[in-house]
């Protein structure tokens, strides 16, 4: 069992994963002596970790099968319709089934099904990506999901859905003529959004990120706070325990959407550069694993996974610090939640069960194909 742990896993992501991992727990328990939050997110990252240890020990190559990608597509389809008529409504938002004293929240696993999905389709039709069609079929798979969970309403995993879809089709290949017409049809679809769909919570959220100033009190709150928090760190932060903005509650939600505000105020500019450069070995790691995975499925999974973290990373960061409006996006590996973390311990736990028929031959070639070169 030993020698397949170190053959099967890759121990430079899984210990990079540790620490930041690590950085939640300890900025979630400087909250308060008694802290419900830091107890159950240790729960959730032991089973986090072993669903990606134990899940690096089977042949994985069953989920290329189109009836398993259906059935994986229709359920977690299925649990989003059910989602909108029995789901709790939470700060006006049904995103959650609650059990017990625990909660699930369906957008995440669906992300994952959304790139294996896609993963999928795009692998089958690699030498033929050149077709426009492609595009928008493939664009009907992310719309389902995306349609669902804005109606939640939770702009921030429909987004993440959207750039999931969009970096996919990137990397598999699409000519720079059709990427334009992607733009396009992204801009019109904005246009459209705005109009139509956006509640006027999340309108408010967008118009305030320009000027979070003229509603520091109302829907500018979180942002203005959150950047008081970041600013207050400096260059070594004020030391664990010592952060007055999430300890006298000033900063809203600081063990979720901002807690990487509480980390940096608390840590400093040094910390934060911590959480840069290990949250970028685990993109490397994910990459490095794509590049060399058996086919075209394998490799499209793993970039694809990729896109799923740094969208994640790249938006939480920006709205804790003012450059990105307010969506309620979690960082990964780091906030507090089980669903999250679940769903990001089998992302890696499948990537690791692909390595089993990994192949380092013609890695060049391989990369030339994705760049289109």
């Amino acid at each position: 069992m030993l020698g397949k742990l170190r053959t099967n896993v890759d121990w430079i992501l899984f210990l990079a994963l540790l620490p930041l991992m690590g950085a939640g727990l300890i900025t979630m328990n400087s909250f308060a002596a008694d802290n419900h939050f830091f107890d159950r997110q240790v729960l959730w990252v032991a089973v986090s970790l072993a669903a990606l240890l134990g899940l690096s020990f089977f042949d994985l190559r069953f989920l290329r099968r189109t009836d398993i990608l259906v059935g994986l597509f229709l359920l977690g389809t299925g649990l989003l319709l059910l989602l909108l008529g029995v789901g709790n409504t939470v700060k006006g938002a049904k995103a959650w089934f609650s059990v017990g004293g625990f909660s699930f929240q369906p957008s995440d696993p669906m992300k994952l099904i959304v790139i294996l999905v896609l993963a999928k389709y795009f692998s089958r039709r690699h030498v033929e990506i050149a077709n426009v069609k492609h595009i928008f079929i493939s664009g009907l798979y992310a719309f389902v999901p995306f349609v669902l969970v804005l109606l939640e309403p939770d702009f921030g995993s429909a987004m993440v859905i959207f750039f999931i879809w969009f970096g996919m089709i990137v990397v598999s290949g699409i000519s720079k003529k059709h990427l334009f017409l992607v733009f396009a049809a992204g801009t019109v679809a904005a246009a459209l959004l705005w109009s139509f769909a956006f509640e006027p919570y999340q309108k408010a959220r967008i118009m305030t990120f320009l000027n979070p100033l003229t509603d520091v009190r109302g829907a500018g709150y979180n942002a203005y706070q959150s950047t008081i928090a970041v600013g207050s760190g400096e260059l070594t932060g004020k030391g664990v325990g010592y952060g007055t903005q999430s300890r006298l509650k000033f900063l809203p939600e600081y063990q979720t959407d901002f807690i990487f505000a509480a980390f940096a105020e608390e840590w400093g500019f040094v910390g934060v550069l911590l959480i840069f450069f290990l949250f970028g070995a685990v993109i490397w790691r994910v990459l490095k694993n794509a590049l060399v995975g058996a086919t075209n499925f394998e490799m499209l999974y793993g970039m694809g996974l990729a896109i799923y973290f740094m969208v994640h990373f790249t938006v939480n960061v920006g709205m804790n610090i003012g450059l990105l409006p307010v969506t309620g996006l979690t960082i990964p590996f780091m906030s507090y939640g089980g669903s999250h973390l679940l769903t990001e311990g089998i992302g890696l736990g499948i990537l690791m069960g692909m390595r089993k028929g990994s192949r380092t031959a013609h890695r060049d070639l391989m990369k030339n194909e994705f760049l289109g070169i």
